[in-house]
């Protein structure tokens, strides 16, 4: 059973919105607020496993958390599943777009903006954007005729 993060004493409530760990109470939110360090989730093995750690925290230790740690059941109808990513990381196709210098500066553009449904919105004004935002698509979310395997 998880405890909060902050007292381990009760089964949490709530999550903290800039990095992710579980507490129980107002009075755990305020303790850990002071000392929180926002993160993202970064893949320490493409392909394997998403994880983060906080700057005091170890693969194995307190300040850690996984991908599972930032979705919960709400969350289901818009997972991509774990197999589906990791096709996205074996896509041949893909990394060769990935290498392209001015789709690697719109991802960048995407990732570094504090408005992201503005910037998204101008991004997919660009070819090369969504050429890469199908090519993913079509990964995740194969049409019935794509999936379909072929008759020997």
């Amino acid at each position: 059973m998880e405890v909060c993060r902050v007292c381990s004493e009760v089964p949490p409530k709530y999550r903290c919105p800039a990095c992710k760990i579980r507490y129980c109470s107002l009075g755990c939110y305020k303790k850990h607020k002071d000392g929180c360090v926002p993160v993202k989730v970064m893949g320490t093995d493409p392909g394997v496993s998403l994880s983060h750690c906080g700057l005091n925290g170890t693969p194995d230790g307190e300040g850690c958390w996984s991908v599972e740690d930032l979705l919960d059941e709400d969350d289901e109808s818009d997972r991509v599943s774990f197999q589906k990513l990791k096709l996205l990381g074996e896509s041949q196709d893909l990394r060769s777009l990935l290498r392209n210098p001015h789709l690697q500066q719109l991802l960048l553009t995407v990732d570094q903006a504090e408005s992201k449904e503005g910037t998204m919105k101008r991004v997919m004004q660009e070819p090369l954007f969504v050429e890469f935002a199908d090519r993913c698509l079509k990964i995740v979310e194969p049409t019935e005729k794509e999936n379909i395997s072929p008759v020997e």
